[in-house]
This record gives structure tokens, sequence and C-alpha cells, in this order.
């Protein structure tokens, strides 16, 4: 018929609803991507610790209470403090010695080639977009990316044996990454060849390939420690496909507008831009998955689709990064709050996936207050150029000194992306508890019941505004009449 509409495959998994179309992926046809990945980062790796070997990954010795939860190695874990060897710097190695090994110069050769795609006006201004909506991207990244990033059964099995997901060393793990984020949107400096975002994006690429290259090594001499048919290889490309679009698209489509915050097109193709860029420095395929926001998000879609699909060890980090984070410095929020934030970017169906324990409407009525005071506020400073401008420096300034220098809530100190967490037969991640009650309510509660006061306030305001100019209008109808 003339007027015949096209019937629209539409799909709703887990809380997220998308159209499916023939540009989508399934399953079967990103498998393939499941036994792929960075090569040429793995040859480079076993280059470099020829040159300068890596500290022993024996075991520590036992102790003698039993521990198998994955709490972060020691120094004591790779090396005694008197035999360790000096701290690495994977990236001045490489700089230093690209120039006599051709596989070492492929590798610095190509991260110094820049592609004719990248625009550093647009990625500087995609940087910009992450500290202009900077509260909202924490809160997303958090608890959408990485906690609901959970839900991805494969990608579980490798963290699980990494051991940087137990419950007393989650924070710790959580700022290392935040470290690396806030690197490489600091400054457009940072990004470019030789920056400090740009050096530590290569740190994380060959941390990747450590972690890789020691799971293969333990599933060689025990196959039934990681199932590669199953699995897939640890750290393959599509798994690094999608760590770089839970950091962009997953904001983009999911993260911020469940926080009432939508990117305007420009906004959302810059930033997409950027984290293209990163994701070529990491080794991660970029074409034709990241090419544009179109494609990534059809990717994600079709991630979301083939691979969510939470399992019990899903539910263990999931809850173990709510509990490490949970009446901590500076905020001191609560465990439910967490898990109220949890919910609200995850939805329902998700969280209840993971085992996360439902909140309470006191909670999910703060966590409503929160997304209002994020939209006033980030939608108040964006139109408004010059109080934008400063907020962002003051914010990025802020994120870096809270996150890595300040010694009590952050790292305390830069990481070097060393080889920490180092995988071991018979250890994995167990689910960990609270070491002890609430203190104080946290910070962000404040804030969300503070909101949510002054909003109630003021629909009660226009309300009662409402309500006497109609009734002084039907008074006047009245005397006419």
């Amino acid at each position: 018929m003339l007027f015949r509409r096209e019937k629209r495959d539409i799909r709703h998994t887990l809380g997220y609803t998308y159209e499916w179309t023939p540009e989508h992926l399934g399953k079967e046809q990103l498998r393939p991507l499941t036994f792929s990945y960075d090569v040429l980062g793995a040859e480079c790796l076993d280059r470099l610790d020829a040159i300068s070997p890596p500290g022993s990954t024996r075991p520590a010795p036992k102790s003698p209470v039993r521990n198998d939860t994955a709490e972060a190695p020691s120094s004591q874990d790779v090396g005694s403090n008197k035999n360790r060897s000096p701290r690495r710097d994977l990236y001045a190695l490489l700089e230093q010695h690209h120039a006599t090994d051709p596989k070492l110069n492929a590798l610095w050769t190509q991260i110094h080639t820049v592609p004719s795609w990248v625009d550093w006006d647009q990625i500087k201004r995609g940087q910009d977009v992450f500290y202009r909506y900077g509260g909202p991207n924490i809160v997303s990244l958090t608890f959408q990316s990485l906690v609901g990033g959970m839900g991805g059964r494969r990608v579980v099995e490798t963290l699980a044996r990494t051991g940087g997901f137990g419950a007393k060393v989650a924070k710790r793990r959580l700022l290392e990454t935040f470290q690396h984020i806030l690197q490489v949107t600091r400054d457009l400096g940072s990004i470019q060849p030789d920056g400090e975002g740009f050096a530590s994006s290569l740190k994380v690429r060959l941390l990747h390939a450590s972690v890789r290259r020691r799971i293969l090594s333990l599933a060689r001499d025990r196959p039934d420690y990681f199932d590669l048919a199953e699995w897939g290889v640890p750290i393959n490309d599509l798994d690094c496909i999608g760590t770089v679009l839970t950091f962009s698209s997953a904001l983009i489509w999911i993260g911020l507008p469940r926080q009432g915050i939508y990117l305007r097109e420009q906004e959302i193709q810059d930033y997409s831009a950027l984290w293209r860029w990163v994701a070529y420095l990491l080794g991660t395929p970029t074409d034709p998955w990241l090419v544009d926001s179109r494609r990534a998000r059809i990717m994600l879609e079709s991630l979301i689709e083939a691979d969510i699909n939470p399992s019990e060890m899903s539910g263990v980090l999931a809850n173990n990064i709510l509990t490490g984070l949970s009446c901590q410095p500076p905020t001191y929020v609560s465990r439910e709050f967490l898990c109220a934030e949890a919910y609200w970017l995850n939805g329902w169906e998700l969280s209840n996936a993971l085992g996360i324990e439902r909140p309470s409407l006191y909670h999910r009525a703060l966590v409503a207050g929160q997304c209002l005071y994020f939209m006033v506020t980030c939608y108040l400073y964006r139109s408004i150029p010059e109080w934008d401008e400063r907020k962002n420096e003051r914010v990025r300034k802020f994120f870096y000194k809270l996150t890595v220098h300040n010694k009590e809530i952050g790292l305390g100190t830069e990481t070097n992306f060393d080889f920490q967490y180092v995988p071991q037969l018979g250890r994995t991640t167990e689910l960990g508890h609270p070491d002890g009650p609430r203190l104080r309510p946290g910070d962000p509660e404040r804030q969300g019941l503070k909101t949510l006061v002054l909003a109630s306030a003021l629909v009660a305001a226009v309300a009662w505004s409402g309500f006497k100019a109609s009734s002084a209008i039907i008074a006047a109808v009245q005397v006419v009449s």
C-alpha cells in the first residue's frame, strides 16, 4: 500500500530501549572480535620486558588467616622490598629504545602518526564537554559505566582474576581509572603526542597486554583456570571497544539522559571524537565501529544485546564497588544512597540481576533531588559561555587534585599504571562486606535533600500563586456576572 508503514524492530534489554537495524551486530557477528587483540602491544611488552625485566609474579607467602578474596597485591606480591627492581616507566623505556628495535619502532611510529580524522580543535571541545557536565559524568561513570558494566558476563571473568575489585581495594582501582580519564581530558597538550594523557594511554595499553599474557600463561598450565573457548582472549578487541563505549557513548545516550542531561549535537560529536582518539592510542579498533557517534551508538546497543547477561560474579564485583565506596571520605555517602544511584542509572531489571539491594523511597527521592541540582547548574552554566569556561577550569583542577594528589581521599600521587593486580592460580574475587556502620550523612545526600526541599517549596509556591490567581479570576467573573 502507498501509505504502509515499515515495521520497526524496537527492543528492550535490561531497561534500555532501542531500535534494532540491519547495521546492528548480533552475538555471532561480534564473536570473532573476542579472539582478536592488540598483537603489536603484546609483542612490544615482551621486548620491553627483555630490556628491563619486571618484578616477580610469584604469589606472596600465604597468611595464617585464609584470605582468598581478591585484594590488591601489595608491593610484596610482586617482589620483596629488598630485591624488587626499580620502578619501571614503560613509556620512557619505549621512548629510549624504539630506535634500536623494529617492533618498538612500529609501536612508537603508530601512536605518533596522527590520523587524518583527528581535529585538535574538536578534541579540545570534547575535553570541555567532560568538565561542563563534570558532576553527572562522574556519577554516570561510577554507577552506570562501572557498576552497571559488571553485567558483562565475559568481562567480569577477567576482572575477577586480576584482584582489582575486591571490596577493600575497589576504591583505589576506580581512582586509577579516573586518573587516566582526567589525564586524557586535562588539556589539549596532555592528549597530544608525548603529553601525560598520551603517555598514560600507552601505559594502560601495555598494562592490558600484561594482564592478558599472565592469564593466558596460567590457562596454558591449568586449562580450567580460564575458559578461552567460552570467553575469548582476555582483554580482547571487543572488550576494549566496550570499555571505550562505556566512557563515551554510554554517558551520552544512557547515563546523562537518566539524570536529565541531554548534550547538544555538536557536543555529542566532539566527545565521541575525543574517545575515538583515545581508543586509537589504546590499540582499540576504531574503524568502522567508532568512526562517529552514530556508529558508536549502534555498537553500544549491539553489545548491550549480546553481552549484558549478569552472572553470579557480576553481582560480586558490582557489590564490591558499592561496598568499597560507601562511608568513605570526602562525601561519606551511605551504601543505601549508592544503591539508589545504581538503580537510577541502570534501571530496576539490571540492578536486581546484579543483586543490589532495593533502595528506599527516601533514598530514591534524594537521587531525584541530586539530578534536579545537576540539571539546574549544568544548563545554567552552559547557557553563559563566560561562566561555563571559568567553571570548567575550576572543576578540572579540583577533580585532579582530589583524585590524584590528595593523600587522604585520593591516590596521593600519580599512579604509573604498573602491573599491581597480578592474577594467581587459586585467587579470585569474593563478596566483601562493610567494615563498620555509617558515621554521618553524606554530602550528596544532603545536597539532594536540600534541592528536593527547595524544589518542593518552589512547586508549592507556584501552585499557591496559581490557585490565588485562579481564585481572583473566578471572583471577578462572578462579580461581572
